[in-house]
């Protein structure tokens, strides 16, 4: 598998500081992308056992981001806030992953559906060892400002 994109995770998703989980791309294709996590003693959410395990859904979420933030660079468009919808059959062979610990998570693209609702299988890896999946149902609006002001308003 090859990288698209060489620049900053951040160009990739609407993250930032503490919020931002992930480090960098490390492979991607139309249909998947891989990301690396290193769990930093500064990790938001971090207990003294180290990240809890719940913590990978929104390390899933936030490669689901960068798959999204990648085709919007492809297309010359600017990287849009997406939503995170829910998880499905979310399992973690472990109750945390330790600090110092460099995760590989794969999310992969699985139903799309016309109405910008997407759904990935998502993976964690821990040296090379698969320690979580789930299915993420995550949503896209054309117009996120609309979107909202809907929501808000309406």
């Amino acid at each position: 598998m090859a990288r698209s994109f060489d620049g900053p995770i951040e160009a990739l998703v609407p993250h930032r500081g503490a919020m931002l989980l992930i480090d960098r791309l490390l492979a991607d294709d139309p249909e998947m992308v891989r990301v690396e996590a290193t769990i930093k003693p500064a990790s938001l959410f971090l207990a003294p056992e180290g990240l809890p395990a719940w913590v990978g859904i929104e390390l899933m979420a936030q490669t689901v981001a960068s798959w999204a933030g990648l085709r919007a660079v492809e297309a010359k468009r600017p990287v849009k806030l997406g939503f995170l919808l829910g998880s499905r059959r979310y399992e973690s062979a472990r109750p945390f992953f330790p600090v110092g610990a460099r995760l590989e998570i794969e999310a992969r693209q699985e139903l799309v559906g016309e109405n910008g609702l997407v759904v990935f299988a998502c993976k964690i890896f821990l040296e090379q060892e698969l320690v979580a999946t789930a299915l993420l149902n995550a949503f896209q609006p054309p117009n996120v400002d609309e979107y909202l002001r809907g929501i808000t308003h309406g």
